[in-house]
């Protein structure tokens, strides 16, 4: 009894080490969860093009934190925000973008739906994010079409985002 309560423990345990093993300063601790790519919500667009395009890591930075700042402000949605781990969200949309854009990078964030329980997003609320990213990614100069593909990776996790 007790090694299959402290084994059940230490897999907790190790689960919750995984999760916040690449927090930053500042990050708030979650739930333990399964860290997995597959959490990310689609499998990466298999070009080195689109990477490229989006000026790299350094690029999607830039793009994630022009994001995040915009939504924040943005009467429409700052709502959404005004609660949320800013620093957890930054480092895990930049990981997100980087792994869908084929990037070297992997996701350790929760899945869509753990991410956004208990948000009430609305269709409307998740078109104004969208707007916001599409206005993040022409000041970061990412072609239309290269803009297209991530989009499109993105989009499909509407059903898992938007609950009302």
């Amino acid at each position: 009894m007790y090694r299959t309560c402290f084994a059940a423990f230490a897999g907790t345990l190790l689960l919750a080490t995984t999760a916040m093993a690449d927090a930053l300063p500042g990050e708030l601790p979650v739930d333990p969860y399964d860290v997995s790519n597959t959490n990310a919500g689609a499998t990466p667009i298999e070009s080195a093009d689109v990477f490229a395009a989006f000026h790299g890591q350094a690029g999607i930075d830039r793009i994630v934190d022009d994001l995040v700042d915009r939504v924040t402000v943005d009467p429409r949605i700052e709502g959404i925000f005004r609660a949320s781990d800013l620093v957890r969200l930054r480092r895990t949309l930049k990981e997100q973008f980087c792994y869908l854009l084929d990037g070297p990078c992997d996701y350790t964030g929760r899945d869509m739906v753990a991410a956004h329980k208990d948000q009430g997003i609305t269709t409307r609320e998740f078109n104004a994010l969208v707007e916001s990213l599409q206005f993040a990614m022409d000041t970061e100069g990412v072609p239309f079409a290269m803009q297209n593909k991530l989009i499109a990776k993105l989009a499909p996790m509407k059903r898992d985002v938007v609950t009302r």
